[in-house]
């Protein structure tokens, strides 16, 4: 049947949405262990919010066979919980008056080039960035490097997150969820039951 009733879905672990989430979520969790208060509820909010980013990604692709409205809910939660993270990064880096990169800083386009798979070659790159800056007179501290570094990270993720967002919305208004979906297979086995009739 060229309609099926349950299409395939999942397969999130294979989206660069999920690849991203999943990297922040490993950022977070090394920054926060590191720099922020494990009593304060700061650092269970922002480890949450991260892990919502992740998850919600993963449980919108699993629905997303018997609801493409599900699947662009979830999707939507996962964009505002990396909303949130990024805010705190934010207040962390306001709060302690460091400073917070610009849109055109050259460091923003090194790290997205240098397509880090894993927190390790992340924590690499925010040391290179220390050992470059003190050598430039620069008093930017390791705190300070990797919450711009996760902000970048989170950036990036939430412009994907976003476009899938906006990829799923014209599907659904394109091709309609389960209900539509259903009444199609239904109606095509109905004519070829009628068709096959002695």
């Amino acid at each position: 049947m060229n309609d099926p009733l349950i299409p395939k879905h999942g397969g999130y672990r294979k989206l660069k949405s999920f690849e991203l989430a999943q990297l922040c979520y490993d950022v977070t969790v090394r920054f926060c262990g590191k720099y922020v208060d494990r009593r304060s509820r700061t650092f269970d909010q922002m480890v949450q919010a991260a892990r919502s980013g992740k998850q919600n990604i993963a449980e919108g692709s699993d629905a997303s066979g018997t609801s493409k409205k599900a699947e662009l809910k979830l999707t939507a939660v996962a964009w505002a919980s990396l909303g949130e993270l990024q805010l705190d990064f934010e207040d962390f880096l306001r709060d302690r008056s460091m400073r917070m990169w610009e849109q055109n800083d050259p460091r923003r386009v090194e790290l997205v080039t240098r397509r880090c798979p894993n927190v390790e070659c992340v924590a690499r790159w925010v040391k290179e960035m220390h050992a470059r800056s003190k050598g430039h007179g620069e008093n930017a501290t390791h705190a300070e490097l990797a919450a711009n570094a996760a902000l970048v990270l989170i950036g990036v993720a939430r412009a994907l997150l976003d476009r899938q967002r906006q990829a799923q919305a014209r599907a659904f208004v394109e091709e309609g969820g389960f209900t539509e979906r259903l009444y199609r297979v239904r109606s095509a086995a109905r004519l070829t039951a009628r068709n096959v009739r002695p």
